[in-house]
């Protein structure tokens, strides 16, 4: 018996559209058991606990690739990560299944081959990088190979998560997105990008509010979102060193010094006012990536 602990991540950061990612102090646990027959989904939201769940498709994937033939297969969760918010819960399923598969199959995959299968199984790696490594990580896909490299962080910010009692798929964020953009706005978010990996890099965290700038997806993304402008003018009223639209949204989020004690509580006071009804939760960032734990003498004892 394994368990398998997935980080959420934020994409995009900005202008590091499909390249950029974090991850976070928030996290989906799954149990893995290899048992005698039959498949036991449990833990997940009502419509999740059957064999479309992905978290089972994707160990299908890996044992497919793997060659492995289980007996049968127990998934317990317990997911803290909310679904299609902009925090990666699709990515965390996937990389839990491969690698829970993994696990079961007898460890017969490297990291970077886990990397590999669970990108292909998600379509792009920047939720799935910082899940699986931890981090700030950049990454791109080149024809079939995914590179990938971690980036260290000066200490002194956290996170606040401004997420909306409403969903928005990748599919219909995907959608409002231009076919093509000018010269100009690749111009200014390639600029911001390096800006931004820098000022996080060196600690130059008052550059924060201007490398977070974005035309290629916030633009377009934020009209599907109610109070979007609004809320994003407030947060760098109150304080944010940057705001930012995680992942594909609709979750808002805002970089605050890590000493800076007082921004949670007035944007919470805020969004009762204007009656957003949306969960607001400070985060940090989460090093480690995934963890695996295995059950020896009634204990889960970490091996990764």
């Amino acid at each position: 018996m394994y368990e398998v602990k997935i980080p959420a991540t934020s994409a995009n950061l900005g202008p590091g559209f499909d390249a950029l990612g974090i991850a976070l102090d928030l996290y989906n646990s799954y149990i893995f058991e290899e048992i005698d027959g039959g498949i036991e989904i449990s833990g997940f939201e009502e419509d999740f606990n059957s064999l479309e769940n992905l978290v089972y498709k994707s160990m299908l994937e890996t044992f497919e690739i793997i060659g492995y033939q289980p007996r049968g297969v127990r998934i317990v969760a317990e997911c803290q990560i909310p679904m299609s918010r902009g925090l990666g819960s699709s990515a965390a399923c996937i990389l839990g299944g491969v690698i829970g598969a993994n696990l079961l199959a007898g460890k017969p995959l490297s990291k970077d081959e886990i990397f590999r299968i669970a990108t292909n199984i998600e379509g792009h790696p920047d939720n799935i990088a910082p899940a699986l490594f931890g981090g700030f990580v950049t990454s791109i896909m080149e024809g079939d190979e995914v590179y990938y490299n971690k980036i260290d962080l000066v200490n002194g910010i956290k996170f606040v998560a401004l997420i909306p009692d409403f969903t928005l798929s990748t599919k219909a964020a995907r959608e409002v997105l231009p076919k093509s953009i000018s010269y100009e706005d690749g111009v200014f978010n390639v600029g911001r990008v390096a800006l931004l990996i820098s000022a996080l890099q060196n600690g130059r965290y008052d550059l924060l509010n201007y490398a977070l700038k974005d035309r290629l997806h916030q633009p377009y993304r934020g009209k599907l979102i109610q109070g979007y402008e609004e809320i994003f003018s407030k947060c760098e009223k109150l304080g944010a060193l940057g705001v930012y639209l995680s992942g594909a949204g609709p979750t808002i989020m805002a970089i605050v010094e890590k000493n800076n004690n007082t921004f949670f509580r007035k944007i919470s006071n805020y969004m009762k006012l204007k009656k957003f009804n949306w969960n607001i939760i400070e985060l940090s960032l989460n090093l480690s990536g995934a963890l695996i734990n295995k059950m020896v003498n009634s204990r889960m004892i970490n091996i990764v």
